[in-house]
């Protein structure tokens, strides 16, 4: 008698008892097929083309290609370096910069408030944990806040923007805590953009820019109205450039946004009074919606220059101005001192918005329900510091400006040492955390770049990092006039690292010039 029968479908055989004889399946035996697979329905040709349009430079190609030769080196692959110089990015901790204490102490209370009856923390730091948690639902870190944020916190943002701008008042109604400047920028422009064709609304930035900006101005699908910095004046503000930049784009689009970085970023450059002064009345005049990015005012290093709020600077205006213009300005807890990213934490005020407007910013803004409430009570921290009778003022004090010191003098040194390598020239840094140098690309580098389908300054920084392992940002992600080249990065770094990383692209660009000449 014949064994036992055992069926292969992917074989197609059938193998009886222990003869060993393969034969071919009977007919009865069907073979597996793949199923179909149909066509998908997101695809690059359905997907919304104004998210496709978005471009985000600090974190583009170049950082991926980075992340991919850090990954090289763990599997011991040999590069001319032992480490990647993350510079593209102002993520102050990432690059070494320490906690401040209080603001620490202030979310671990707040976050384990069991914390509260321990001694080894001090009073200032209880009691403000205390109030913060008295405003949150249960007494607890892990409820919703209000879509405007936690109460008190944006009372603490008002009395710290009052003192800030000299007595002029704030109120907290108008304070909206959000995740990040960048949520609360990007929430303004949504619910300013409308219209098609002509009447599209047009926003105009600087050139450069932080791409934030672009991005956002694609998402929303408006039209982005550049208007460039003067660089061989410190990266000025010139009213005749806007002037310009407005009427030119009057003739395709409806200009009614003028977003202002100051300090700047990547420019570094600090406004002066009499800039933000010729900046509001031209706004006033134009009838534009002001937004004022501000993210960078603790961070001014450059003797004779000063931060001055727009707000302030409106009011002192007179009524005429501060009645009128319509004003939203930003501020964070990643820059300043503190280098908070993580946390997420930020905050914008509005001013002269139109209660039915107001309305409407509240309700768009309720539908992501609330920004993080721990970058909430660290921003909290931000605006609300210890005061000089606490016990924790002289530690604060003592963190803070060992910061500031520091990125001064890192500042100072990046402009300085940047001037002296052929072919690359650099504006002083008077404020926030980067340089952006001018780099000379000779033509050829030029020629080798459009081959490669590149942009120069895109194959010169990959080019960079691929042989120094320094990771920069080309300027071409944040604009620049026709013809010129550049690149952004931090000076976070602590100093010896920084001055290792400039020692590197000295050294690189030498040779790059002699390689390309």
């Amino acid at each position: 008698m014949r064994g036992p029968v055992r069926s292969v479908l992917r074989g197609g055989l059938r193998r009886a008892g222990n003869s060993g004889a393969p034969r071919r399946a009977k007919s009865s035996v069907v073979a597996e097929e793949a199923p179909a697979v149909r066509s998908r329905i997101l695809t690059l040709q359905s997907m919304n083309p104004n998210v496709r349009a978005v471009e985000y430079a600090v974190r583009g190609p170049i950082v991926t290609k980075a992340g991919e030769i850090e990954r090289e080196l763990q599997r011991g692959i040999k590069k001319p370096f032992d480490e990647v110089i993350k510079a593209n990015i102002g993520d102050a901790h990432a690059m070494g910069q320490q906690p401040i204490t209080f603001l620490r102490q202030v979310v671990a209370l707040c976050t384990y408030p069991d914390l509260l009856d321990s001694p080894r923390f001090p009073a200032d730091a209880k009691s403000r944990a205390s109030r913060i948690l008295q405003s949150c639902g249960g007494y607890s870190l892990g409820s919703y806040s209000t879509s405007q944020g936690v109460a008190c916190i944006r009372e603490d943002v008002a009395r710290y923007i009052e003192k800030r701008d000299g007595g002029i008042p704030a109120d907290p109604d108008n304070i909206c805590l959000t995740t990040g400047a960048s949520e609360g920028i990007a929430s303004i422009l949504k619910i300013l953009v409308s219209g098609e064709g002509k009447s599209r609304t047009g926003v105009m930035i600087p050139i450069p820019q932080y791409p934030l900006y672009s991005a956002a101005i694609s998402e929303f699908d408006a039209a982005q109205v550049n208007y460039y910095l003067d660089e061989d004046n410190c990266w000025a503000l010139d009213v005749n450039e806007l002037r310009r930049s407005l009427y030119q784009a009057r003739a395709y689009c409806n200009p009614k946004v003028l977003c202002i970085i100051n300090p700047g970023n990547p420019t570094g450059q600090v406004q002066s009074k009499l800039c933000i002064e010729e900046v509001i009345h031209f706004a006033w005049e134009e009838g534009l919606f002001l937004l004022a990015d501000e993210v960078y005012q603790d961070n001014v290093y450059s003797d004779g220059c000063q931060f001055h709020s727009f707000k302030k600077v409106l009011f002192e205006m007179g009524p005429e101005y501060s009645n009128n213009v319509e004003l939203a300005s930003f501020h964070s807890t990643s820059k300043g001192y503190t280098g908070e990213c993580g946390y997420r934490g930020g905050y914008m005020e509005v001013l002269n918005l139109h209660p039915d407007i107001l309305t409407q910013l509240v309700k768009m803004l309720s539908v992501r329900l609330c920004p993080p409430v721990s970058g909430q009570a660290a921003m909290d921290v931000v605006v609300n510091p210890p005061q000089p009778h606490e016990e924790s003022y002289e530690q604060f004090i003592r963190e803070k400006e060992a910061v500031l010191g520091n990125l001064a003098q890192k500042a100072r040194v990046t402009k300085e040492l940047f001037n002296q390598v052929p072919g690359i020239q650099c504006n002083p840094l008077q404020g926030a955390m980067y340089a952006f140098p001018r780099i000379f690309i000779p033509p050829r580098a030029v020629e080798k770049a459009k081959e490669l389908q590149m942009e120069p300054d895109m194959f010169y920084c990959m080019q960079l990092l691929e042989e120094m392992g320094i990771c920069v940002v080309p300027g071409s992600g944040f604009g620049q006039r026709e013809g010129t080249y550049h690149f952004r990065m931090t000076i976070l770094p602590p100093l010896e690292k920084l001055k290792l990383l400039l020692q590197k692209v000295k050294e690189f660009h030498v040779r790059f010039l002699d390689q390309f000449s």
